[in-house]
């Protein structure tokens, strides 16, 4: 079996679960070389490090640095918008912050979309509506200033991030709903809005879920692990579609694991989401188009280059 080459365009790399801290504390040994050799042995060939603040984005910037395969966004995330006003210096200084890390040389080739940046009414216990708005909104000036796409987050949100993104689609480029779990109408404003929409576990928990994931065009489709979450799991409606894993597959997208608590180093550990499991999802959506993975795989791919790296799309239909 030939291996289909990925794009994991959504990966908090950042986190400390990969370095084995939970919540503060130490319960396993650091173990993201292995977690990075894992992914690139699954054909993952390329991961863009979502950052969610500040602070956020300074860590993945020195991550990614010296890393070829590895890429990053800066941003932030609409439950964090509350940190513009907290900052010490206020939110300007904080915005003039992002900006400079945007026109930083370490950015230049490394930074390759604005975000992950937009709405979530799931949370606002995290961070108010009204402020989640006005720094949202503030966003798309740096995507102004850059040029470059953006990586959205969308949930529950009335309608409400449809009419921002409508407002200022002009300021932007190319952008790609990130993690979608939206309704069929939902996919049908962000397709009308000229937006990719990435998959990930949590996009296919239910059979409804499924069902609109199925619906994304294949020419908007993009794929995504959001690990250390976002895993498919069995009770997932998902989860039937991997029932012809084959062996290889299983070996390379869904490799034994062990609990932290329990952790040896070479497994992976049980509820902690990685890259490598990326052909997972694209194995589920494989199979609901009916389609060869290989195909599928090769579509996605072409679909994040286009966005995400343009000049490497446009050299390679030369």
């Amino acid at each position: 079996m030939s291996l289909p080459m990925l794009i994991d365009i959504g990966i908090n790399l950042t986190d400390p679960m990969f370095r084995g801290i939970y919540r503060g504390r130490r319960l396993h040994a650091d173990d993201f070389v292995q977690v990075m050799q894992r992914a690139r042995c699954a054909g993952v060939n390329r991961m863009i490090v979502t950052a969610g603040n500040l602070k956020d984005c300074r860590r993945a910037l020195d991550l990614v640095r010296n890393d070829g395969e590895l890429f990053t966004t800066v941003g932030c995330h609409p439950t964090k918008c509350s940190e513009f006003e907290k900052y010490k210096d206020g939110p300007e200084a904080y915005f003039k912050a992002l900006k400079t890390i945007l026109t930083s040389p370490e950015a230049k080739n490394k930074v390759v979309a604005i975000g992950e940046c937009g709405l979530d009414y799931d949370r606002l216990f995290f961070c108010p509506k009204e402020t989640q708005i006005k720094y949202f909104e503030r966003q798309f000036e740096l995507a102004e200033m850059t040029g470059l796409p953006m990586f959205l987050h969308d949930r529950n949100t009335g309608g409400d991030f449809a009419r921002m993104i409508k407002q200022h689609r002009t300021r932007f480029n190319m952008g790609v709903v990130h993690s979608f779990t939206g309704t069929a109408e939902d996919l049908k404003r962000h397709l009308e809005l000229d937006l990719y929409i990435s998959i990930n576990g949590c996009s296919m928990k239910t059979e409804e879920n499924v069902k609109v994931a199925a619906m994304v065009p294949l020419d908007r489709l993009m794929l995504e692990t959001d690990g250390p979450w976002c895993d498919i799991r069995p009770t997932h409606a998902s989860f039937k579609h991997l029932a012809n894993m084959t062996e290889q597959q299983r070996d390379l997208y869904k490799p034994e694991a062990k609990s932290k608590e329990r952790f040896e180093t070479g497994f992976m550990v049980k509820g902690r989401n990685e890259p490598c499991t990326m052909g997972q999802v694209l194995l589920v959506l494989a199979d609901l188009h009916g389609m060869d993975p290989n195909e599928l795989a090769e579509i996605c791919y072409q679909n994040t280059l286009k966005v995400f790296f343009p000049t490497e799309a446009a050299f390679a239909k030369v």
